[in-house]
């Protein structure tokens, strides 16, 4: 079923006539449009898809199935020009991208509203083979520009080049875009769950932590791992907790399987490193839903709500930060099957030494 007849079939349900789409990445999911200006009305029996003269062209391309027209006047107009053509008296909105300024210019025009909630994001949660294709290339071109980027990790050079350098090498792999900017945090350093690159250059006996992703026609990955320069000294108590951050990893995806809750997830995680002695230097949650979005549902926490289900594909991620000595993370993606769960990142999740 197209994704727009789902929504279509809500409509009733919702107690509405229609459902305006505005965030840009629900938008590609539906209408599989890649432009950044544009809005979707789903009515009863039509799809009214809108975009300003940039992207007109862009969207006869791109966008099938669906009325296509311009915007000429100003994104108000337009919408209440649509709602009186197609007589649409009560329309949904995603209530997190529409304004408080656009919601009360449009409540001027007498349109009826009413605020939705995770109306798309419910049918992202689950994703397609179609989807799960495009995050398996984007993992694969991450994977490959940080085993490229190997042979530049050593001594006296810094944090900064090297995410420079491994940001390109993505593009190199065909990345359009890079997911978020590349995290290459030393020795101290790695003990922020997301430190920004310094000018600090790499010595020996410091262990490295790179957090990276790449992408494919919109979709992302991420993944993290860290390499440890040899060293007389300076490596042994992050040695110590690498295997504790390691077997908590191993044991929440062990953990998973259609139908468990996303919390016990998190827990056989945080059981480990609680054992270990460190949970109070675990404040994140064990991972996170991944796709036209780095962060999206579902949410891997000891807060979470969701129940894991076929087809949800998200990160594990388990770490450990010791302020003022350094930290540990190791992020993997994994993809829920109906046998159990296939972890989809393929780098080795051993500790990498450098000589």
């Amino acid at each position: 079923m197209q994704r727009d007849a789902v929504l279509r079939k809500r409509l009733h349900e919702l107690n509405i006539d229609g459902i305006l789409i505005t965030d840009l990445n629900n938008l590609r999911y539906i209408t599989e449009f890649t432009g950044s200006s544009g809005f979707l009305i789903i009515t009863k029996k039509d799809a009214i898809f809108a975009t300003d003269f940039r992207y007109k062209e862009q969207a006869r391309q791109e966008v099938k199935g669906f009325r296509i027209i311009a915007e000429t006047k100003n994104r108000i107009e337009t919408i209440k020009e649509i709602t009186n053509k197609y007589r649409i008296k009560r329309l949904g909105f995603e209530d997190h991208s529409v304004s408080y300024s656009t919601y009360r210019k449009l409540l001027k025009h007498k349109i009826k509203l009413k605020a939705l909630s995770h109306i798309v994001e419910d049918l992202r949660l689950i994703k397609s083979p179609k989807e799960i294709s495009y995050i398996k290339t984007a993992i694969h071109r991450a994977e490959s520009a940080f085993k490229n980027l190997l042979p530049f990790i050593k001594a006296g050079v810094t944090e900064q080049g090297l995410a420079i350098r491994l940001e390109a090498l993505l593009k190199e792999e065909g990345c359009k875009t890079i997911p978020f900017g590349v995290i290459v945090a030393s020795g101290l350093m790695s003990a922020l769950p997301h430190a920004r690159p310094t000018n600090k250059k790499l010595k020996k006996g410091d262990v490295v932590l790179f957090d990276w992703g790449g992408e494919c026609e919109g979709y992302f990955s991420d993944m993290t791992r860290m390499v440890a320069i040899k060293g007389k000294k300076g490596m042994g108590r992050q040695l110590g907790i690498y295997s504790i951050v390691l077997n908590a990893q191993e044991s929440a995806i062990k953990s998973i399987k259609d139908g468990v809750n996303a919390v016990s997830i998190d827990k056989a995680a945080r059981d480990i490193i609680r054992r270990g002695g460190y949970v109070d230097y675990f404040g994140h949650g064990t991972g996170h839903g991944i796709g036209l979005s780095v962060h999206e549902r579902p949410n891997i926490s000891w807060r979470s709500k969701e129940k894991i289900r076929k087809g949800m594909v998200f990160t594990v991620e388990p770490g450990i930060y010791l302020p003022g000595k350094g930290g540990v993370r190791i992020e993997d993606m994994v993809a829920v099957t109906k046998s159990g769960v296939e972890v989809l990142t393929t780098l080795p999740r051993r500790l990498h030494i450098i000589s």
